[in-house]
C-alpha cells in the first residue's frame, strides 16, 4: 500500500505541475522588443494560409479613392493566389510528365502548361472572398484588406475537364495519376 500511495502522489504531482506550466504559458504575454510596436494585420496568420485543401492569398490595397483601394487589394490577392497555384501546378506537371512514357516530353509539358494557364485564369474569376474589411487612415486614404480562397478540388476538376478534352493529350492522359501528383503537391502546402 505504501507503493500505491507513492505512485498516486507522483501522478497527482505530475498532473499539478503540468497544469501549472500550461497556465503560466498562457499568462505570459509576448513583449515587443524595445523601440518596436507590434502591428495587428487583418486577414493574416494561419487561418489565411494555403493548406492541402485550399489555396489562399491575402493582400492590402491603399488609395485616396475607396474603389481603387479595393481593386488594388483584389488585384494583389489574385496575383498572389495565381502565383501559388502556378507553383503547385508546375510541380504537378513536372512530376506527372516525368513519371509517364511520352514520346515528346517537352511538347507534352508545354501543352499541359498552356492548358493549365487557361484554366487558372478562368478559375481566378470565380474565387471566393473569405475576408474583406476597409479602413480609413488619419490622412484620409482608404485601406482594404482582402483574402481569397480557391479549393484544390475545384481547380483539379477544372483541370481534368480541360486536359481530358484536349485531343493531343487525351490518349495518354491518366486522371488518377495526375490527381495523385496534384495531391502530393497540395500536401506540401501544409508544411509551409
Amino acid at each position: 500500500t505504501a507503493m500505491k500511495s507513492i505512485l498516486s502522489y507522483s501522478i497527482i504531482g505530475a498532473l499539478m505541475i503540468g497544469a501549472l506550466s500550461l497556465t503560466s504559458c498562457k499568462s505570459k504575454k509576448l513583449e515587443a522588443p524595445k523601440g518596436e510596436v507590434e502591428i495587428a494585420v487583418p486577414c493574416s496568420g494561419e487561418d489565411f494560409w494555403s493548406n492541402k485543401d485550399v489555396f489562399r492569398a491575402n493582400a492590402v490595397g491603399e488609395s485616396k479613392d475607396q474603389m481603387v483601394s479595393k481593386k488594388k487589394a483584389l488585384s494583389n490577392a489574385r496575383a498572389d493566389l495565381a502565383s501559388s497555384i502556378t507553383t503547385t501546378i508546375k510541380g504537378t506537371i513536372d512530376n506527372y510528365v516525368n513519371s509517364r512514357e511520352f514520346n515528346n516530353q517537352e511538347d507534352v509539358e508545354e501543352r499541359f502548361e498552356g492548358l493549365t494557364r487557361e484554366v487558372i485564369n478562368q478559375e481566378l474569376a470565380g474565387v471566393k472572398t473569405i475576408f474583406e474589411k476597409m479602413f480609413t487612415t488619419e490622412d484620409g486614404t482608404y485601406k482594404t484588406y482582402i483574402a481569397l480562397e480557391m479549393t484544390g478540388e475545384d481547380l483539379l476538376g477544372a483541370l481534368n475537364k480541360t486536359l481530358s478534352n484536349d485531343e493531343r493529350l487525351r490518349i495518354d492522359y491518366d486522371y488518377e495519376k495526375f490527381k495523385e501528383e496534384f495531391n502530393k503537391e497540395m500536401d506540401k502546402l501544409n508544411n509551409n
